[in-house]
């Protein structure tokens, strides 16, 4: 052995061989190209489907009028203008938010004692109507329709 093949055998070499990575390189923008084309653009959706019924019955609005008495009794209670007492008021708003698919009720307090209608009185019914299923309660004044 020379001299020189043994001085080369105890170095390294400083040249990086690049072929193998231009192959590589090459290799991986062919998958890129064929791959590109076949990959989806957008997300799938199921559209709501138009119905039949294009205006939907309203609803009339579930309104409870409580009224006050002058000679201070015990209120009156009205559901949509039907006279109801307090025990039946629960399950005549049951009965009603039972069929429909919007659970919202109105009170309407309608004062016509000059010492003003007790809020207990409006907190109890709001109390029945959330029990009868109510899930939103509004309050309306006097000035306020439906």
């Amino acid at each position: 052995m020379t001299s020189q093949a043994s001085q080369s055998i105890g170095r390294m070499l400083g040249e990086i061989n690049v072929t193998p990575m231009i192959d590589v390189l090459l290799v991986l923008l062919i998958i890129f190209m064929v791959i590109a084309p076949v990959t989806p653009r957008g997300l799938a959706a199921d559209l709501p489907q138009r119905s039949a019924n294009a205006n939907p019955r309203q609803e009339a609005p579930i309104v409870v009028r409580i009224t006050s008495d002058p000679s201070g009794q015990e209120p009156s209670y009205k559901v949509n203008q039907e006279a109801v007492s307090l025990d039946e008021l629960g399950s005549r708003l049951s009965a009603i938010l039972s069929v429909r698919a919007d659970k919202a009720m109105f009170i309407k307090a309608e004062d016509r004692a000059d010492d003003g209608l007790d809020f207990s009185t409006i907190a109890r019914v709001m109390d029945i109507g959330k029990g009868a299923g109510a899930d939103r309660i509004g309050l309306l004044t006097s000035k306020d329709s439906l």
